[in-house]
């Protein structure tokens, strides 16, 4: 199955349109660290993870990792460990993934820039639930809770998300 994202806000997938927050910068094809954007591309689905304190482990196709409280994701791009989790505390720039909000209740982190990743590329690609007003994100794709779990059902190992510049009727 493929995921498809357009940059109006609408992600595609099973012949059903949802709603999803995009980044405050847009859809980049050269994204860099802090812009904001949210790459354009194909991306596999690396893994789901979830707040078990919040959520029950769904069923879902993707490896699946329950958070704990001092999961982090690194987004130092001088230190070895960008864009990879880590535990934290830990000594270089991070983002903390056990969040007072609900957005990392479920995470899905996309395989851009991490196969190796690349210093400066951008870090901490997920996709990741929506705030209510679905706001802009840092440069994820965010889904409401009920379409994220609707999605997760559908998902299988092989799917990927395809993020493109252009409304898919011009793609």
């Amino acid at each position: 199955m493929r995921l498809l994202v357009e940059p109006e806000g609408w992600l595609t997938a099973d012949n059903r349109r949802l709603r999803c927050a995009l980044g405050r910068g847009g859809i980049q094809k050269h994204k860099i660290e802090g812009d904001g954007a949210t790459p354009a591309g194909c991306f596999p689905l690396r893994q789901l993870l979830y707040r078990p304190d919040r959520v029950i482990a769904p069923d879902c196709r993707l490896p699946l990792t329950a958070l704990r409280p001092e999961d982090g994701w690194c987004d130092d791009p001088a230190h070895p460990d960008y864009n990879r989790a880590v535990r934290l505390p830990h000594p270089a720039r991070c983002e903390t993934l056990w969040r007072e909000d609900q957005i990392y209740d479920l995470i899905i982190p996309l395989g851009y820039n991490d196969d190796p990743p690349l210093a400066g590329r951008g870090s901490a690609i997920f996709l990741h639930l929506a705030r209510p007003d679905y706001s802009p994100t840092e440069g994820c794709v965010a889904l409401s809770l009920d379409d994220l779990s609707w999605l997760l059902g559908r998902i299988r190992r092989e799917t990927v998300i395809d993020i493109s510049l252009r409304p898919i009727a011009e793609a």
